[in-house]
């Protein structure tokens, strides 16, 4: 069996090359490769891969990736998940801790590695956690704040409370 990650990049080179507009084509897409998918499964995985259906003309649609590709547009999809997803920021020496609604711990820690920080060392998530780990002590001190912000920035805007 083939793993998430290999299905994820699976996905992401298929909408980057392809014309995929529903669903269903990307399970039939995906099958060709080799992947056992359900349609449930690639529903999960078009939102964890925050996957846009983007207007083609005439009616058609598209799956299009998300423009993640300056480091301002990651801080600001960084900032706007957050904001949308993360429940708590707590720190124990240079590790952090990110509590997420379930389900969105892997795609904001992607974010995190995508702003290529010489003070992150690297994330870990599963389904609803994050571990950031940060060079020092007071990088993760000041990772924290900074993640803080953000997390109380999204709430300001009157963003709903991650469920």
């Amino acid at each position: 069996m083939r793993s998430k990650a290999e299905r994820h990049r699976a996905i992401q080179e298929i909408v980057r090359k392809e014309e995929i507009g529903t669903q269903k084509e990307l399970v039939e897409r995906l099958r060709q490769l080799g992947f056992e998918v359900t349609q449930a499964t690639v529903s999960r995985d078009i939102a964890e891969l925050r996957l846009a259906r983007v207007a083609l003309g005439k009616g058609r649609h598209k799956y299009a990736l998300p423009s993640t590709e300056l480091p301002e547009d990651v801080y600001e999809e960084l900032r706007r998940q957050v904001g949308l997803f993360v429940k708590d920021v707590d720190r124990g020496g240079n590790l952090l801790v990110l509590k997420t609604a379930e389900g969105h711990a892997s795609g904001i820690a992607l974010l995190i590695d995508r702003l290529r920080r010489d003070e992150i060392v690297g994330t870990l998530a599963g389904e609803d956690t994050i571990l950031v780990v940060a060079r020092t002590e007071e990088d993760a001190r000041a990772l924290e704040e900074e993640f803080g912000g953000l997390l109380l920035s999204g709430k300001a805007l009157g963003r709903p409370a991650p469920s």
